[in-house]
């Protein structure tokens, strides 16, 4: 594994999780195998380490909002219009049945 994590362009988290064991500890694996190969472990550099961490990601398009529900109420002359939202339905239907009793 540690062999594997020092080849150029590998990822040592992949490895890892292809191995089933924590990326950290593989990490810690590869600098104890360089330090005792006396291989100086240099860190990356600021713009190397941004450039690194960015992976751009297609964005997923937002469904459109779904229209409330409307409820018109009408006694006598008197009309009460009530609008819940979609995700409310449940507790819309709750609102119903104890209006309509």
């Amino acid at each position: 594994m540690v062999a594997a994590c020092r080849r150029p362009g590998v990822s040592s988290a992949a490895v890892a999780l292809s191995h089933s064991i924590n990326a950290n500890l593989l990490r810690r694996w590869v600098s104890e195998a360089e330090r005792a190969e006396g291989i100086a472990v240099k860190p990356l550099e600021p713009a190397t380490l941004a450039r690194e961490a960015f992976i751009a990601l297609p964005a997923a398009a937002r469904p459109a909002p779904s229209p409330p529900i409307q409820i018109e109420v009408r006694r006598g002359a008197t009309t009460v219009i009530v609008q819940w939202p979609l995700t409310a339905l449940h507790e819309c239907s709750l609102w119903l049945r104890e209006l309509l009793k």
